[in-house]
């Protein structure tokens, strides 16, 4: 039994891989050095007791 025409894919010419390699050497590097440099965000673990202690100070803002 021949598979499904959906399941026959034209052979690739390495598409994916040329944009990696284009992106590697152009420099792809400092888009990493970017996210590894960003703040990092506070632990949000006692943010709920935090906000309930505010409000029971009778501050709204």
């Amino acid at each position: 039994m021949s598979r499904h025409l959906a399941d026959k894919r034209a052979s690739s010419n390495g598409g994916r891989m040329k944009q990696f390699l284009r992106i590697g050497h152009e420099g792809g590097g400092r888009i990493w050095d970017m996210l590894r440099q960003r703040p990092a965000a506070a632990p949000a673990a006692n943010r709920r007791v935090a906000e309930f202690l505010r409000i029971a100070r009778g501050r709204l803002v």
